[in-house]
């Protein structure tokens, strides 16, 4: 698991096994999260979004408390997967990092609870898992505009974007924020080494 550049987000490399009958790959163990985590990543939900290309989901997250962690893979096609700092008050406050996810990469990623996700469909279909610690309560579940001029997510722009009419009436980040709609940032975790990886793309804030 290697550390993104937003605290609280971890990169999971899977390590598939290929022979003649195609294909195994083991893409969660919850020892490795939960110590990655420093606590228990309990698993109440598993949910699954299947996404055309140039699709759009997020950004979303979940009040805190509860919040609601998620740990994401891509099982079919391709996404770009973000994990954007959300959280009121923390040092990485709008600060964002990526990952492409699936088959070809064979990769997952761990948001912790306050995070907000979103990803983009870059094939024709696109098949995503999430495992998630908390059912889904519609809410307690918020959204900030994935097309925020301000966050500048760097969508694609060679295909076509489809976005919900509700994501795309989200409000901004500074918007959020000025509405107290935001989680607050947890306590400090103790910092771990981050590893490069030729599927990251960061942009400091």
């Amino acid at each position: 698991m290697r550390p993104l550049a937003v605290p609280g987000a971890w990169e999971v490399a899977l390590r598939p096994h290929h022979d003649e009958r195609g294909t195994f790959a083991e893409w969660y163990r919850g020892a490795e999260v939960a110590d990655a985590r420093g606590a228990p990543f309990p698993v109440e939900l598993a949910g699954l979004s299947i996404s055309r290309k140039g699709v759009i989901r997020g950004i979303h997250y979940v009040t805190v408390p509860p919040g609601q962690a998620r740990y994401v893979t891509c099982v079919g096609g391709e996404v770009l997967d973000f994990a954007v700092d959300v959280r009121q008050g923390s040092p990485t406050f709008g600060q964002w990092d990526s990952v492409r996810l699936g088959p070809g990469h064979w990769n997952a990623v761990h948001l912790s609870e306050g995070l907000g996700h979103a990803f983009m469909a870059l094939t024709d279909r696109a098949t995503v898992l999430y495992l998630c610690s908390a059912p889904y309560d519609a809410s307690l579940e918020r959204a900030v505009n994935p097309l925020d001029p301000e966050l500048a997510l760097p969508w694609p722009a060679d295909m076509e974007h489809t976005v919900s009419e509700r994501d795309r009436d989200a409000p901004t980040l500074e918007q959020a924020r000025r509405r107290g709609l935001l989680p607050p940032c947890p306590a400090p975790a103790a910092p771990r080494p981050a590893g490069p990886s030729p599927d990251i793309l960061r942009r400091p804030r």
